[in-house]
């Protein structure tokens, strides 16, 4: 059996940008916020991340910083995919030798790779590396998407150990789940398909809505795997409104307005990403009066 990376809620991690470099200051402060509200392990570098903005050096830098400063409270799992194999593969290498625990790697994007490609493209980064890799299906962002059967034939391999799977198509969940051992894990990629997906099998979530609610996010995750899906059912639809408001612009755009609205001074958007349309800030304004968060 291949061991568990976590399960519960893993946070999606904003990257806090302060006059156009990492502020390492503020991300620690984000980290300890997180582990203090029971978040089960941190994402780094990935889509909240705006890690496609982030130079080479910074990405590296701030998953060693990330991983010093957790200090193995939880793990930590380094966002290492890329459109180019060979910079995926270092990438990944440069992640594990910082001490990331895992690797969660997105499908290529912009190319459309076949499914074959993706097979032999996640196998070569599997194969250079010892680390745990996650999968991540994202297909409305890549524009491709990895296949149930593909899945079957990916979770033979020993450091391939599940998916963050956010296509919304809970059909093609059943199907994976159907394919695949036991030992090839499910996370829900989508934060109001938390439940479902667990009810399926899943083991958490992979969440955008925790850098903000971290406690709730992870108490979701928990009844979940406590099976007390009644409970988590509920929970769900409270937290309905806020997850769709931290996607009514796209990711992270949202979910970074709202923190720097709640004075953690993540700082500014990389471009292309910028500030939300003046409807979408009083969105965000609402739904933050709406949960208790401001006044």
């Amino acid at each position: 059996m291949k061991e568990i990376i976590f399960t519960g809620c893993a946070a999606a991690i904003v990257t806090p940008f302060n006059e156009g470099a990492v502020d390492l200051e503020v991300l620690g402060r984000l980290l300890d916020f997180q582990i203090e509200n029971g978040t089960d392990a941190i994402v780094v570098c990935g889509t909240t991340g705006e890690a496609t903005t982030m130079s080479y050096q910074e990405r590296i830098r701030t998953i060693a910083f990330c991983v010093e400063h957790v200090s193995g409270r939880v793990p930590v799992i380094a966002g290492s995919g890329s459109n180019s194999t060979e910079n995926a593969v270092t990438l990944s290498q440069d992640a594990e030798h910082c001490g990331a625990d895992g690797l969660l790697v997105v499908t290529p994007y912009y190319n459309k790779a076949t499914q074959a490609g993706l097979i032999r493209h996640y196998r070569t980064i599997a194969d250079a590396v010892s680390s745990p890799v996650i999968l991540y299906n994202v297909p409305s962002r890549t524009g491709v998407s990895i296949t149930p059967e593909t899945y079957a034939v990916l979770a033979k391999h020993p450091n391939i150990v599940g998916v963050k799977e956010a296509s919304g198509n809970l059909g093609n969940v059943q199907r994976t789940r159907s394919l695949c051992p036991e030992d090839f894990c499910i996370w829900s990629g989508n934060d109001d398909e938390t439940v479902p997906i667990c009810a399926l099998g899943g083991k958490g979530v992979i969440s955008v809505a925790a850098n903000v609610l971290p406690a709730e996010m992870h108490r979701l995750a928990q009844l979940c795997l406590d099976n007390d899906f009644a409970a988590a059912g509920k929970l769900q639809v409270h937290l309905k409104d806020f997850c769709d408001t931290m996607f009514c612009e796209v990711n992270p755009i949202p979910v970074k307005t709202a923190l720097n609205l709640l004075g953690w001074k993540v700082g500014e958007l990389r471009l292309p990403l910028c500030p939300p349309t003046e409807a979408h800030l009083d969105t965000i304004r609402n739904v933050l009066a709406q949960y208790g968060l401001t006044r």
